[in-house]
């Protein structure tokens, strides 16, 4: 079957989610964290994760804002930035507006004017979404934005990927799904959808029942993909 619709992930792969730790070391008076903020985005982003996985398993679902503020709290507690209630607070707002990466309008404009839905499926809770896909200005280039909250449980949770055929009507073979995480893409392809993992690090692929039919560096050859 053809590619009729293209879902995405949204943090990690449309929006850069190290652009809060990054902005926030350029900003004056922030020599410490300057030292700091590569080791806390990464382990931010880690513990992030890792709470989704551990909430879902044990069934003790929260937002997404929650896992977000403790994993924030576990990487500055790491690299003995704990105490800093300032710099916590502005690194929150800063995810409030992070950054697309630079091939996503381009990318999304031409999978528009190819006639395929678009659509971002995340972890994200909804007024986060909102938030950075109006900072990004992708909003107009996005059919719908699909959020685990409507099911109360977080990726790779099977549920989840039901949203995307219930939201646009079409078999899974019809959507290209692409994701910046590894464990994302492999979920998705065993859930039976056409997969993209968008490995930017160049990390091998991670050992689970399925695995994604392809790799790109970045997200520019998607159009290309979904024309088949």
């Amino acid at each position: 079957m053809p590619i009729t619709t293209c879902i995405f992930d949204a943090y990690g792969t449309l929006f850069d989610v190290a652009a809060a730790a990054r902005s926030a070391a350029s900003e004056p008076g922030r020599e410490t964290f300057a030292r700091h903020w590569p080791a806390i985005a990464e382990k931010w982003r880690l513990k992030q994760l890792q709470y989704t996985w551990l909430r879902a398993v044990t069934g003790e679902h929260v937002g997404f804002w929650q896992v977000t503020q403790d994993g924030l709290d576990w990487a500055l507690e790491a690299e003995g930035l704990g105490d800093d209630a300032e710099l916590r607070e502005r690194l929150l707002q800063l995810y409030w507006e992070l950054e697309a990466y630079p091939e996503v309008p381009a990318m999304l404009k031409a999978l528009k004017e190819a006639g395929q839905h678009t659509a971002i499926l995340s972890n994200g809770a909804p007024d986060m979404l909102d938030g950075a896909v109006k900072s990004a200005g992708i909003g107009a280039l996005l059919d719908d934005v699909l959020s685990v909250e409507s099911v109360g449980i977080f990726k790779p949770a099977r549920v989840v990927y039901d949203l995307v055929g219930q939201r646009f009507g079409c078999a899974p073979e019809e959507v290209l799904f692409v994701s910046s995480n590894g464990w994302d893409a492999c979920a998705a392809a065993g859930y039976g959808f056409n997969t993209v993992w968008v490995n930017r690090a160049g990390d091998p692929v991670d050992r689970l029942p399925a695995a994604p039919d392809r790799q790109l560096t970045d997200l520019s050859g998607i159009p290309d993909l979904a024309r088949g």
